[in-house]
């Protein structure tokens, strides 16, 4: 029984991987990989000169991720060292429901709650609509908050209490320990949550969608208006047709090779982290 769910899991991740890479590759007998991936020309309803270049939802996504989690993971490690090392029971325990409730909110409610409060914060402080990247973000980092909390307190607990002990026993402080001992020693664990808030911001689709303002335009700043690959693909889907429909498959290609390589950087920074301990 448990081969067969394994292989009913690996065989739904081939064949999605083979429907996308065929829907999407015949795109490129049309369209050159370069104009593709570095043409920031976006208008394929133009009947006289259709042009599918992405460059400017890829650079959105990129920026928006990495905007993302510039706010988000110094809240996240901080919040994960308190939760570990300094909360008492009782508030840890509030917190880590706070924390809970926030994983379980469906990404719909974010996007309603950033038009809400955030476009409009954003808006007096901009000028311009409020719909922008530094919106998207803030969004996006609450969004990743839970994995990068969860990750680092469980990374940081896992921490055997031996290397605690000696650290107090040299006159370390508590800081000191953290800093110099615990932090060191859950690093890998850290980093995975960190690349695992990245995947979800990457391929965040609503939430980004209803504060971003979704305009086919390369990026010039946080205020800017932005539309990220999944933005794109959700947008045309429901008119989409002949080419117009393959290069939406290949955009997915795009965001597929984007996660897969995140994944790819997960297992590599496991097994050093492995082969370090057992050092």
């Amino acid at each position: 029984m448990f081969l067969v769910s394994a292989l009913i899991s690996i065989t739904s991740v081939v064949l999605m991987t083979v429907f996308i890479f065929h829907r999407g590759l015949p795109l490129f007998g049309e369209v050159s990989v370069s104009h593709f991936l570095f043409s920031p020309d976006w208008s394929p309803s133009d009947p006289a000169h259709p042009s599918y270049g992405i460059l400017s939802f890829i650079v959105g996504a990129l920026f928006v991720t990495a905007l993302s989690l510039a706010i988000a993971v110094p809240i996240g490690i901080s919040t994960g060292i308190f939760l570990s090392e300094m909360a008492s029971r009782r508030i840890g325990s509030f917190l880590r429901s706070a924390v809970e409730l926030l994983a379980g909110i469906p990404s719909v409610i974010y996007g309603l709650f950033g038009i809400a409060f955030v476009v409009p914060l954003v808006r007096a402080v901009s000028g311009g609509t409020g719909y922008s990247v530094l919106s998207a973000s803030i969004i996006l980092a609450i969004m990743t908050l839970p994995t990068i909390i969860n990750m680092t307190e469980v990374s940081i607990r896992s921490v055997p209490n031996d290397l605690r002990e000696g650290s107090f026993a040299l006159g370390a402080t508590q800081w000191q320990t953290i800093s110099g001992v615990l932090l060191p020693a859950a690093r890998s664990g850290i980093i995975t949550g960190v690349v695992l808030g990245m995947g979800r911001a990457l391929g965040e689709t609503m939430a980004v969608l209803l504060v971003g303002g979704n305009a086919p335009i390369m990026p010039n700043g946080p205020f800017s208006m932005v539309r990220t690959l999944t933005m794109n693909i959700i947008t045309d889907m429901s008119y989409a047709e002949g080419t117009h429909l393959t290069s939406l498959f290949s955009t997915a290609i795009v965001l597929f090779v984007f996660i897969l390589s995140l994944n790819i950087f997960i297992q590599m920074a496991l097994k050093s982290a492995v082969k370090e301990q057992s050092r």
